[in-house]
């Protein structure tokens, strides 16, 4: 009995996580998230998918723009990116805003440090 029971938990827990890794693990947009460059440094990158959040709600408060994050993706998946909890509020430098190229995730997307220093803010496309 007991040996079915640990059967059953490691067939489960192989089901999660081949899901998680195939939704997560998309990489239809590598090359996009590979060309994607500072808007104030064209010569630095953005960095990639290990850097990137979803952020798909953003506000003005006292003309500086700041981005929530709404990226609820597991992080191990990502290059065990940093966590940054749901709902934290990053201001976005006016010269991090991006805004030469079109965005195919279809979400807003802020590039972060570890350090939660900016990158780059690309906005969804509203899809």
């Amino acid at each position: 009995m007991r040996r079915a029971l640990i059967i059953l938990l490691a067939a489960t827990s192989s089901i999660w996580a081949s899901k998680a890794l195939s939704h997560d693990m998309d990489h239809s947009n590598d090359e996009w998230y590979q060309s994607l460059m500072q808007p104030d440094n064209p010569a630095m990158s953005c960095c990639g998918i290990a850097d990137a959040y979803w952020a798909d709600k953003m506000f003005v408060k006292d003309g500086k723009t700041f981005a929530v994050v709404t990226d609820d993706r597991p992080d191990a998946p990502l290059h065990n990116r940093p966590h940054v909890p749901v709902g934290t509020v990053i201001e976005i430098p006016n010269n991090k805003l991006k805004w030469d190229r079109s965005n195919p995730t279809g979400h807003a997307i802020v590039f972060l440090s570890r350090a939660t220093y900016v990158y780059c803010f690309v906005q969804g496309t509203g899809i």
